[in-house]
C-alpha cells in the first residue's frame, strides 16, 4: 500500500504543477478574449467581488486532469468516456464565461456530458441500504445488439448514476464556489477522501486507476487555489465548479459505489444548496437562478472574512472526509441527518438573527 500511495503521489504533483503553471497563461487569455466577471457590468445579488476578474478556471482543471490522465492511467473506455464527458463540460464553460448561457440550457448539456461515462459502462449496480443489505440497480436489463457486438442497458443503475452525475455537477456550482478559494480546496479536500477510501480496497487492482484519477483531481484543484484563494486572480466559474462535482461523482461511482461517503464529505455545500432550491421554490422563485441566500453570504454577513469562510469550508469538509472512512451506512445517514438539521438551524438563526450596520460589509 505504501509503495501505491508513492505512486499515486506522482501524478498529485504533476496534475497539480500543470494546474499552477497554466493558470497564469489562461488569465491572460481570458483578457484577451473578454471572458470577464466585472461586478460594474454584472450586477448581481450574488456577486460579491468588487474589481473585475477573469473567468476560465474550468480550462486549468481540464487540461490538468485530462494532461495527467494520459501520463499515468492505462487508457480504456472507462477514461474515455470520463474525457468525453469533461470535454464537454469544458466547452460549456468557455461558452458560459463567454455569454452567460441560461441555466436550463447548462443542465441540459450536463445531461449530454454525464451520458458518456455511462455509455461507456460506468455505472451503480447497487447502493447500500443503512437498514441492512443492498439495493439492486442492475435490473431490469435490455440486451441487443450494435454493430456486430452485444451490448446492454441497466436501467436503474444508469438512471441512477446519470442524476447522481448531474445533481453532484449543479449542487456543487450553486453551493460551493460563492468565495474566494472556496471551491478548490472543497474539490481537493473531497478527492483526497476518496483517494484515502480506495487505499483500503487497494488489494482490488480495479482500485487502483481510481486512486491514481482522484489524486490527479486533488492535484488540478489544489495547484489552481493559490491563484483563487483571496484575493482571486481567476474564478473557477462554471466550468471548473460542474468539473469538480462530475468528477467527485464519477469517482465515488468507480470507488466500490461509496456514494455516501461523498455526500456525508460534501454535507455543507449540498445541505446548503438543498434550503437555497427549497427556500426559492417556495418563494415562487426559479430554483437555479442564484441569489444572495447561501450560507457563505450569511457567514460574510456576520463578519467572518472570505479567509475565514474558505477555511472554514476546507476545516469541515477534511473533518467529515475523516470521519466518512471509517462510518458504516446506518451511521453516514445519520451524519447527514444530523448535518442537515445543525447546518438548517445555523441558516435560519443566520437569517432572523437582528443585523449589525457593520455586517454588511464584507471583509478580505
Amino acid at each position: 500500500m505504501q509503495n501505491l500511495f508513492s505512486l499515486a503521489f506522482l501524478p498529485f504533483l504533476v496534475s497539480g504543477a500543470v494546474a499552477f503553471a497554466l493558470t497564469p497563461l489562461v488569465i491572460k487569455l481570458a483578457k484577451k478574449i473578454g471572458i470577464i466577471d466585472d461586478p460594474v457590468t454584472h450586477k448581481h445579488p450574488k456577486v460579491i467581488h468588487t474589481y473585475p476578474v477573469p473567468r476560465g478556471g474550468g480550462i486549468v482543471i481540464f487540461f490538468a486532469v485530462l494532461i495527467a490522465s494520459l501520463i499515468f492511467i492505462p487508457m480504456d473506455k472507462h477514461l474515455i468516456g470520463i474525457l468525453i464527458g469533461a470535454a464537454i463540460i469544458f466547452v460549456m464553460g468557455i461558452l458560459d464565461d463567454k455569454y452567460d448561457l441560461n441555466p436550463y440550457l447548462r443542465i441540459g448539456v450536463g445531461f449530454l456530458a454525464a451520458a458518456a461515462p455511462i455509455i461507456a459502462g460506468i455505472g451503480i449496480a447497487f447502493i447500500s441500504n443503512p437498514f441492512g443489505g443492498t439495493i439492486d440497480l442492475s435490473h431490469p436489463r435490455f440486451v441487443f445488439n450494435l454493430f456486430g457486438d452485444q451490448k446492454s442497458i441497466w436501467l436503474l443503475s444508469d438512471l441512477f448514476a446519470l442524476f447522481w452525475i448531474v445533481f453532484l455537477m449543479n449542487m456543487l456550482n450553486m453551493g460551493a464556489k460563492g468565495v474566494d478559494g472556496q471551491l478548490p480546496g472543497v474539490a481537493g479536500i473531497s478527492a483526497i477522501a476518496i483517494a484515502l477510501l480506495s487505499f483500503k480496497f487497494s488489494a482490488d487492482i480495479t482500485q487502483w486507476p481510481v486512486i491514481l484519477l482522484a489524486m490527479i483531481t486533488a492535484g488540478a484543484f489544489f495547484g489552481f487555489l493559490p491563484w483563487n484563494f483571496y484575493p482571486q486572480k481567476i474564478m473557477p466559474s462554471y466550468g471548473g465548479a460542474t468539473m469538480a462535482g462530475y468528477l467527485l461523482a464519477i469517482l465515488s461511482i468507480l470507488s466500490t459505489t461509496k456514494v455516501g461517503t461523498l455526500i456525508v464529505v460534501l454535507a455543507v455545500p449540498l445541505i446548503d444548496t438543498g434550503y437555497a432550491i427549497i427556500r426559492r421554490i417556495l418563494a415562487g422563485k426559479s430554483p437555479v437562478w442564484g441569489d444572495r441566500g447561501h450560507l457563505h453570504h450569511k457567514l460574510l454577513d456576520l463578519g467572518l472574512s472570505k479567509r475565514q469562510v474558505a477555511i472554514l469550508y476546507w476545516a469541515v469538509t477534511a473533518v467529515l472526509g475523516l470521519a466518512a472512512l471509517y462510518l458504516n451506512t446506518l451511521h453516514k445517514l445519520y451524519t447527514i441527518v444530523g448535518m442537515a438539521v445543525l447546518l438548517g438551524g445555523l441558516i435560519i438563526w443566520l437569517t432572523y438573527r437582528p443585523k449589525s450596520p457593520l455586517s454588511k460589509e464584507i471583509k478580505p
